[in-house]
């Protein structure tokens, strides 16, 4: 039997974030992984999906870069070549994680846990089955794709996200089942690289002579679609269902999340539950910090979940937020006052041809606290950062407002957002 002060279940960027934290404040740990380090972030969800968008983009802007003074002949998508790279890229960053374990002095166990009490799971790997007994647990297990009926997946006509991010091959039609995040960013890049996207929620579907053909309720009555292959995006379920937590006593709620606390423990108080198996956001930074406390409480700091979770969607363009919205704030009986600005006036986007999107920064009327942000437009992905760390600090509007931003960059919209709280925009229209 193996021992171990903390047993981590999942290497994904919950999971061996906690580990390295651990490691950093000397408690001993070992880490569960039955498929590859890094999890789905790193393997087939943020990083190949990221690295999948930049290639389109690319190649789109490549293609219609005549307008700025590209001229190009003869541009091609070759996703075959597309395959090769994003492998490189996605093992460096795995192959990061095993030097970061390693060097956190974590051991890593190849296998599939199971608990079979409250302080002990059993690993079975491909050669060998070992038992582990632990003093403190983290679950980090994360969540899969929801498997709706009449779609099931089959890797060749209905597809997730990993098989999308594994095409070598375009697809000359693609439905996408679900308008969620993930549909809209992977629809959005295959339609850049040149598929007929159409995203819809559909009935069923069946072959035909030449393809595939969805059926679809519309207004007009029913309907069928064409397409080569469909991309099912509805959502996730938790990864719960084959640890037998019951044996540990660990309690589910009826759609299976592990409902946790301020610390990140479950009802049993030793076993703590980080990321996506502990229900939304389904966001890989929330894991991480959650990993972070857990790690930290389980080492004896006075540590919680208190902090902001902003969100970044890859579509185009594209949409970053975090704090609250109007409709937040009026649900809570706030007042408020808003500024907005848009990109079509900021000489940065004019430069680059990307001038669609605006920025609303929302503020408090009683201190003028900044309550929170939203963006739309080029590269918000990057510039949600300040103004979420605008809000853990209890900045206000006048704060943003006040703090000079380079010129020409896209930063600079937030800055004339604030302004507009105001009415004192200079490059806008102040209402």
């Amino acid at each position: 039997m193996r021992k171990t002060d903390t047993l981590i279940i999942g290497s994904g960027p919950g999971g061996y974030v906690a580990a390295v934290r651990l490691g950093q404040l000397g408690v001993p740990t070992a880490i569960v992984e039955r498929d590859d380090l890094g999890g789905v972030c790193l393997n087939w969800g943020c990083i190949p999906s990221k690295a999948l968008i930049h290639m389109a983009s690319t190649y789109e802007k490549t293609l219609h870069g005549s307008e700025i003074g590209v001229e190009a002949t003869g541009v091609k998508a070759d996703l075959k070549k597309f395959q090769v790279w994003k492998k490189t890229v996605v093992e460096k960053l795995t192959g990061g994680v095993g030097t970061l374990l390693k060097a956190n002095k974590a051991e890593v166990v190849r296998g599939q846990a199971k608990f079979t009490g409250p302080n002990t799971v059993e690993v079975v790997g491909k050669k060998e089955t070992e038992t582990i007994e632990f003093k403190n647990c983290i679950i980090a297990t994360g969540a899969k794709p929801i498997e709706i009926p009449g779609f099931a997946y089959d890797e060749k006509n209905v597809i997730g996200a990993k098989g999308a991010l594994a095409l070598d091959v375009l697809p000359p039609r693609l439905v996408v089942i679900g308008g969620g995040v993930i549909g809209l960013e992977l629809g959005t890049a295959f339609a850049k690289l040149g598929s007929k996207v159409t995203v819809l929620e559909a009935l069923g579907y069946k072959a035909v002579a030449g393809g595939l053909e969805v059926q679809v309720e519309t207004e007009k009555g029913p309907a069928a679609i064409a397409c080569d292959k469909i991309l099912v995006a509805v959502g996730f379920r938790p990864i719960t269902d084959i640890l037998d937590i019951a044996k540990a006593g660990v309690k589910t709620n009826e759609r299976g999340f592990l409902a946790t606390d301020k610390q990140c423990r479950t009802n049993v108080p030793h076993i703590f539950a980080i990321g996506d198996v502990s229900g939304a956001p389904f966001l890989a930074h929330k894991a991480s910090k959650e990993g972070i406390v857990a790690a930290e409480v389980i080492a004896g700091h006075k540590s919680e979940k208190d902090f902001l979770i902003p969100g970044a969607i890859f579509t185009d363009p594209e949409i970053a937020t975090v704090g609250m919205t109007e409709a937040d704030a009026e649900k809570a009986g706030i007042q408020v006052k808003v500024g907005k600005f848009a990109f079509i006036v900021n000489g940065r986007a004019l430069s680059m041809n990307e001038t669609d999107g605006f920025v609303k920064v929302i503020s408090d009327v009683k201190n003028d606290v900044l309550l929170g942000v939203q963006l739309v437009g080029p590269e918000v992905s990057n510039l949600i950062a300040e103004a979420t760390l605008a809000i853990e600090m209890g900045a206000s509007a006048e704060d943003l407002a006040l703090t000079v931003h380079a010129h020409p960059t896209l930063s600079e919209v937030i800055m004339e957002a604030a302004e507009a709280v105001y009415g004192r925009s200079i490059h806008g229209v102040n209402r």
